[in-house]
């Protein structure tokens, strides 16, 4: 029998080792989710912003594909981060409320993730308690590690994740959260050619405001830059998808905290140069925040879970034509201030429920102090309130709002009355009670007070005492999802 030489022996067995590694070799496309903080779907340039310079967002969605109707599910920072990684609406995870933590109970999708065999990290802002870090290998969440933006950790997370691995990063920016400090974009925005919605007053104050929101915004759109040079100078630019999104309204009087479209839409680009072959298109589809979670699972080949109550729109990925939703739903619970409001939003109508309409909802603390606040308090005093403006003061407040969004920039034609629309309003609000009953919302009779003073934003001198969390017995470990 003739002898096989050692050395060519082992050289085999490097082959048909080399060989399998070559099959094996993982191509799930890598995720990164970039998060702005306080951001307004109206205020970078692929939404038609043209004051705002934001050139990488403007590559993005040349080269990939944005979503004009995408809505968060709470206009509160985080309550819609922990709505978003755990799949389900606000009152369904126990962390309805700002600075409440997501329960441990709360399944989350990074989890599977790398339960799945991908890298996990996160840098940048956190805002959702210690029970979310199981999900990540990896977090960067210390200032002044992160920086003033909280994104000088995003390049360094992306060159420390092990190369074989697929992976998954969480990155999530202070920009533009007030208060506004200086950086290199400091000024990059003139306040004297700021154009100012009708809700805000027509004054230079309001103006450098905007201006110094707008230099933030700049600085975020940068550090998205310096992610996607990373991904190509690694490599793995065509597999990744890089997925940029807000976690609320801009932080402005009648945005941040609100239902309506300036609080609580967001942008949505996905640039994903493997899956999604042509670039620069547009999907009108509806989408929700909650949908995030199983779309990644599916893309990765991960089982969705049933407590997820959002559906994969991984469909439209492919062909952004296709409809998805028919109905996206949104709560306001406490920020600052007592409220419990809810909302259903159609292709065409806006419906709200206001189950506090005693109280104002002019805005957060941090608003509620800004120079644009106290221009629209001199315009009070002076008696010179446009309807748009007024609506940031009124109380009490409808208990219900219709808006007939096609037509309604702004939302400020209420049209919730009997018997017009066609009965309209009764179909919104019968979808709004079916979600609310198969989700198991509730509406406690002791929630959480006010905690600042709604006029200067100061905090008020009181104990801070915790109301009920919204949601009934079974919120926690219902998997309803609601109408879709």
């Amino acid at each position: 029998m003739k002898k096989i030489p050692v050395a060519s022996y082992l050289l085999a067995i490097l082959v048909l080792v080399s060989g399998i590694r070559v099959f094996a070799q993982d191509t799930r496309p890598n995720i990164v989710m970039i998060i702005a903080d306080d951001i307004g779907y109206e205020d970078t340039s692929p939404y038609g912003q043209a004051q705002v310079k934001t050139p990488t967002l403007e590559r993005l969605a040349a080269d990939g594909l944005r979503f004009t109707n995408f809505y968060l599910t709470a206009s509160s920072c985080s309550p819609s981060r922990c709505s978003l990684i755990s799949g389900r609406y606000p009152h369904n995870t126990g962390a309805a409320e700002l600075h409440t933590p997501l329960p441990e109970s709360i399944a989350i999708f990074p989890e599977f993730l790398k339960k799945a065999g991908y890298f996990t990290g996160q840098a940048g802002k956190w805002h959702m308690g210690p029970a979310a870090r199981r999900g990540f290998d990896r977090i960067y969440d210390k200032g002044p590690e992160i920086g003033d933006g909280g994104e000088d950790m995003w390049v360094p997370l992306l060159q420390e994740r092990p190369r074989d691995k697929p992976f998954f990063l969480w990155l999530a920016s202070l920009d533009a959260h007030r208060p506004w400090g200086s950086n290199s974009f400091s000024g990059t925005h003139r306040p004297e050619a700021v154009q100012v919605p009708p809700y805000l007053a027509e004054a230079a104050a309001t103006k450098t405001d905007l201006a110094r929101y707008y230099d933030e915004i700049s600085r975020f759109d940068a550090f998205i830059g310096e992610v996607e040079a990373e991904l190509k100078r690694q490599g793995v630019l065509e597999n990744t998808l890089i997925v940029v999104l807000s976690d609320n309204g801009r932080p402005f009087p009648r945005s941040k905290t609100r239902l309506i479209e300036s609080g609580i839409k967001s942008p949505l680009i996905i640039k994903w140069p493997k899956g999604i072959g042509k670039g620069g298109m547009v999907s009108e589809s509806l989408l929700s925040s909650i949908d995030l979670a199983p779309t990644f699972l599916e893309l990765a080949g991960v089982p969705i879970p049933d407590a997820f109550q959002g559906k994969s729109f991984g469909a439209v990925l492919e062909n952004p034509g296709l409809p998805f939703r028919q109905f996206v739903f949104a709560e306001h619970n406490w920020h600052d201030h007592e409220a419990h409001a809810r909302m259903v939003r159609t292709k065409d109508y806006l419906y709200i429920k206001n189950n506090r309409p005693g109280f104002s909802n002019p805005g957060p603390a941090d608003s509620n102090s800004s120079d644009s606040f106290a221009d629209l308090k001199r315009l009070r005093e002076a008696g010179s309130l446009n309807p748009a403006q007024a609506d940031v003061f009124m109380a009490p407040r409808p208990a219900e709002e219709l808006y007939r969004v096609n037509e309604d920039t702004y939302q400020l034609l209420n049209r919730a009355i009997p018997g017009e629309e066609g009965g309209m309003l009764d179909y919104m609000r019968g979808m709004l009670e079916q979600w609310s009953t198969e989700t198991d919302d509730s509406v406690p009779d002791r929630l959480t007070a006010d905690w600042y003073d709604k006029e200067t934003g100061k905090s008020l001198d009181k104990e801070r005492i915790r109301g009920q969390m919204p949601g009934g017995p079974d919120a926690l470990t219902t998997t309803n999802k609601g109408p879709f």
